[in-house]
C-alpha cells in the first residue's frame, strides 16, 4: 500500500469507489465521521475522493479508515501520490461505464423499443413476448447487475442510493411483464420490457456521459502530470563542466532516483526534470502549463528554472535544489487536486437535501402507486407511473452540480497561472467591491535599485556607508537588499561581513558588524516611518524631501547606541509594471474599488496611485497595520452594507492581510508564507491576473448556481409530472440521464473561459 501523498500524517486522501450520486456521498461522508479518531471527513462525487483528517494522537489507523467505507458498501484506498492513474483502453471500453456495454445493450434492446417507433408510421409490429423476455433478461440482469450490486449494498448500509432507485423501478417493470405474460400466456397484453431495457441503457448512457465529463473536467490534472519526465540526465561527479566535453558523461536515472545538488543535464526540445538554478548555458524556458505565461522566458546563469518546463534551443545545467513532492510542480498539482476535492459551503445544503432525498422519493413512489391503483383500479398503469417516479428522482445531477463546476473552474483557472486552492473563495469573489493592493512586488516589478546615498554628516565616508549597508543586508532576499547588494559589488566595494542580523518585518533589519567605522555598533536600516519622535525626524525628513517627492522609497542607515545616531539615508527607486494601470481599470469595469497600501510616504504613495489610476492609497503604514486597514475597508460603508475586501501581496508581511481579507491573493514571485496565507496563487508577477482570478471565480460561481437550480427544479417538476402519468418510465429515464449530462456540459462551458474577457 502507498503512503498518502500529504505532508501531513494526520491527513490523507483516499478514492472511492462506486459512488454514483449525492446520496453515496452523504452515507459514506456519515460512515467516515462516525468513525473513532477521525476529526473531519469530506467526500467529492466528481472527484471520488474522500479527504480525512485524523484527531492528533488517535490511535485510528488507516485500514480502520477503510474498513468504515467499505462497510458501507463501498471500495476504498490511499489515493495515489499524483492522482489516479489513467484508464486503459479496454477497461475504458468495456468496463462498468464503458462505451461498449452501452452499445451492446441498445442493440439487444432496439428490437423492443423501435416498433413504438414505427406505430406513428402505421406500421404495427412487434416481437412475441418470449422474445422479448429473451432480449430483456441479459439487459436487466447482465447490465443492470451493477444496480442491484450497489442498490443491495446501500439496503444493507440502512440508506438508499440512485441504484436502488433503478433496480427497483426496472425490476417492477420487467416482473409485471413477466407475472402477465405466466398469468394470461394468450392472451394480448402490453408488455413493459422495453421500458426497463431502455431504462437501464439510458441509464448507463447517462453513466458512460457522466465519466466522459469527469475526465474532461480533470484534464488540468493530466495535463500537469503529464510535464514530469520519467528520467534525468545526472552528470558524473566527475564531470567538469567546460566546452563540450561533459555532453556524455551523465547516467540516465528515474526522477524518484534523483536527490538535491546532483547536476542535472537538459538538452534541447527537453522538459526540466527538477527545480533548480542554471549552472552552465543559456536557452528560452517555456513555462506556459506551469505560469501561464504565453511566451518563452529568457534564461541565464543563476536564474531559477522550474521543474516541467519545456527547455527551448540551449543545453543548460541545472543543480538540482527542490525535488519531487519539494518541487513547484507537485505543489501546483497538490494545491488543484486538493481545490478539487474539497466542497464549496453550499455544497453543505445539498448533502442535507440528498441525505433525505432517496426514502422521501421511494415513500412518494409507493402513494403515487396506490393512489393511482385505487383511482384508476390499474395496477399496471400504477406499477409504471411509481416507476416513473421512482427513475427520475435519480439525484445524479444534484451530486454532480457544485463538484463539477468547481473542478472545471479551478481547472482552466490553473492553466492559466490562477491556482484557487480554497472553494470558498468561489462563493466570496462574486461579493468582492475592494480590492487592496500591497505596492512594492505588487504593482511595482518588486527589484528596486540604488538611486541615492545621502550622508546626515560630512565626516561620514560613503564607501564605508555603503559597505556597512549591505554588510547589514548579506543573506537576505528582500528586494532593498538585493539593491545595496548589486550597487556595492558595481562600486567595487566588499561588504562589512555582519557578526549578527534580524529582519524585522515592515521596519527594515538591525545587527553588528566585524569591521568599518560602526563596528560592534548596534546598526538599523530602517524606514523613515519606523523612526519614532525622539529623533529630529523632521530633519531627516527634510533633507530626503526631493528622494520623497520623486515617490522613492527611503531608508535610514543609524546607530542605535545611545545616543542614537543617524548615519545616511539611501534612497531606493521602483518601477510600476507594464500592465499596472491596464489591471486597475479592468477591476474598475468590474466595479470594484481598489486601494493600495505602502510603507512608503503619503505623498510618494499617492503619486504612484494616482499614476495608474487607485481609488484610495494608505501611504506611511506598517505591515502590522495592514490587517487592521483590511478590517476597516470590511467594516459598513454609509448605506451599513458590509465590504467584501480581496487583499493582493508577495511579502512576509503581507500574510496577515491576506489572511484577514476575504479573499487573499498572493503572487507566486513573493514569499511561500505569503502563498499559504491566501486562497488564490497568481503564478506571475502579473497585477492583470488580479480581475481574471475575481472573473474565472464568478462565473464559476455562476456555473454552481445554474446547475443546482436546474437540478432542483428538474426534480421538482419531474416527478409530479411522472406520478400524474405524462412520463413513461422511458422518458423518464431518459430525461435522468440527460439532466446529468446537462449538468456536466453545462459546467464544461467553463472550459472556454481565457484571460483578458472582463
Amino acid at each position: 500500500m502507498s503512503p498518502p501523498k500529504e505532508t501531513n500524517s494526520h491527513l490523507f486522501t483516499l478514492d472511492i469507489g462506486g459512488m454514483t450520486c449525492a446520496s453515496c456521498v452523504g452515507r459514506v461522508e456519515k460512515a467516515l465521521n462516525q468513525t473513532p479518531g477521525v476529526e473531519a471527513a469530506s467526500v467529492n462525487l466528481a472527484t471520488e475522493q474522500a479527504k480525512i483528517r485524523l484527531q492528533t494522537g488517535a490511535e485510528t489507523t488507516i485500514n480502520s479508515v477503510i474498513a468504515s467505507v467499505q462497510k458501507t458498501g463501498y471500495d476504498a484506498k490511499i489515493s495515489t501520490p499524483n492522482g489516479k492513474s489513467e484508464i486503459k483502453p479496454q477497461q475504458a471500453l468495456w468496463g462498468s461505464d464503458g462505451l461498449g456495454r452501452v452499445l451492446l445493450s441498445f442493440t439487444l434492446s432496439a428490437p423492443l423499443f423501435l416498433p413504438m417507433l414505427l406505430m406513428p408510421f402505421g406500421i404495427h409490429w412487434s416481437l412475441s413476448p418470449k422474445w422479448q423476455l429473451l432480449l430483456a433478461s441479459p439487459v436487466q440482469f447482465f447490465f443492470g447487475w451493477r444496480f442491484y450490486k450497489a442498490g443491495f449494498k446501500s439496503v444493507l448500509a440502512g440508506a438508499g442510493n440512485m441504484d436502488l432507485l433503478v433496480a427497483l423501478g426496472t425490476s417492477a417493470a420487467y416482473g409485471l411483464s413477466v407475472y402477465l405474460m405466466v398469468a394470461s400466456p394468450h392472451a394480448n397484453h402490453e408488455l413493459y420490457f422495453e421500458g426497463s431495457s431502455v431504462i437501464i441503457c439510458m441509464v448507463l448512457l447517462g453513466k458512460w456521459l457522466e465519466a466522459r465529463a469527469k475526465q474532461q473536467t480533470s484534464e488540468a490534472i493530466r495535463a500537469l502530470q503529464k510535464l514530469w519526465p520519467e528520467q534525468a540526465k545526472v552528470l558524473l561527479p566527475e564531470a567538469v563542466i567546460e566546452g563540450n566535453a561533459f555532453l556524455d558523461q551523465y547516467r540516465e536515472l528515474a526522477l524518484d532516483q534523483v536527490f538535491a545538488k546532483d547536476r542535472i543535464l537538459v538538452l534541447p526540445g527537453e522538459r526540466i526534470p527538477v527545480d533548480g538554478v542554471i549552472l552552465f548555458g543559456s536557452s528560452h524556458i517555456d513555462e506556459s502549463l506551469l505560469t501561464g505565461e504565453s511566451e518563452p522566458v529568457k534564461k541565464t546563469l543563476e536564474d531559477k528554472v522550474i521543474g516541467g518546463s519545456l527547455n527551448g534551443e540551449g543545453v543548460i545545467v541545472v543543480d538540482a535544489q527542490a525535488v519531487g513532492i519539494e518541487s513547484v510542480l507537485s505543489k501546483i498539482i497538490t494545491l488543484v487536486e486538493d481545490a478539487q476535492t474539497q466542497k464549496a459551503p453550499i455544497q453543505k445544503l445539498v448533502d442535507q437535501v440528498s441525505a433525505i432525498f432517496v426514502p422521501s422519493v421511494l415513500i412518494i413512489a409507493l402513494l403515487t402507486g396506490l393512489v393511482n391503483w385505487f383511482y384508476l383500479d390499474s395496477a399496471a398503469i400504477a406499477i409504471l407511473r411509481a416507476v416513473s417516479v421512482l427513475v427520475i428522482a435519480c439525484p445524479c445531477a444534484l451530486g454532480l452540480a457544485t463538484p463539477a463546476a468547481i473542478m472545471a473552474g479551478t481547472g482552466v483557472a490553473a492553466r492559466f497561472g490562477i491556482l484557487i486552492k480554497d472553494p470558498q473563495v468561489l462563493e466570496q469573489a462574486h461579493r468582492l467591491n475592494i480590492v487592496a493592493f500591497d505596492k512594492t512586488g505588487t504593482l511595482t516589478i518588486g527589484k528596486p535599485r540604488l538611486l541615492s546615498l545621502i550622508p546626515l554628516s560630512e565626516k561620514f565616508n560613503r564607501s564605508d556607508i555603503l559597505a556597512t549597508a549591505a554588510g547589514l543586508q548579506l543573506g537576505s532576499e528582500h528586494p532593498l537588499a538585493k539593491a545595496l547588494l548589486d550597487a556595492a559589488k558595481e562600486a567595487g566595494i566588499s561588504p562589512f561581513p555582519p557578526t549578527e542580523s534580524k529582519a524585522i518585518p515592515g521596519v527594515g533589519i538591525t545587527g553588528k558588524t566585524n569591521s568599518g567605522p560602526w563596528s560592534k555598533q548596534n546598526l538599523s536600516l530602517q524606514s523613515v516611518a519606523s523612526l519614532h519622535a525622539g529623533l529630529e525626524t523632521g530633519n531627516i525628513a527634510q533633507k530626503a524631501q526631493a528622494c520623497l517627492e520623486a515617490g522613492q522609497t527611503v531608508s535610514v542607515l543609524m546607530s542605535k547606541d545611545i545616543p542614537e545616531t543617524p548615519i545616511a539615508i539611501i534612497a531606493f527607486g521602483d518601477e510600476l509594471k507594464s500592465n499596472a494601470q491596464q489591471a486597475i481599470k479592468a477591476l474598475h469595469q468590474l466595479r470594484i474599488r481598489t486601494v493600495m497600501l505602502s510603507g512608503d510616504n503619503s505623498a510618494a504613495a499617492n503619486r504612484v496611485g494616482n499614476s495608474i489610476g487607485i481609488d484610495e492609497v494608505f501611504g506611511q503604514i506598517m505591515p502590522s497595520n495592514k490587517a487592521e486597514i483590511i478590517r476597516k475597508l470590511q467594516s459598513a460603508d454609509a448605506d451599513h452594507s458590509r465590504q467584501w475586501v480581496a487583499m493582493v501581496g508577495d511579502g512576509v508581511n503581507d500574510a496577515p492581510a491576506l489572511a484577514a481579507a476575504d479573499v487573499g491573493m498572493a503572487m507566486s514571485t513573493g514569499t511561500d508564507v505569503a502563498m499559504q496565507a491566501a486562497g488564490i496563487t497568481l503564478m506571475r508577477g502579473d497585477p492583470s491576473l488580479v480581475a481574471d482570478a475575481i472573473d474565472i471565480s464568478k462565473r464559476t460561481w455562476q456555473k454552481i448556481q445554474q446547475n443546482l437550480f436546474w437540478a432542483f427544479i428538474f426534480n421538482a417538476t419531474g416527478i409530479p409530472l411522472a406520478a400524474l402519468g405524462y412520463l413513461s418510465p422511458m422518458l423518464a429515464g431518459s430525461a435522468m440521464a440527460l439532466s446529468s449530462f446537462c449538468v456536466l456540459s453545462n459546467a464544461l462551458l467553463l472550459k472556454r473561459w481565457r484571460p483578458g474577457q472582463v
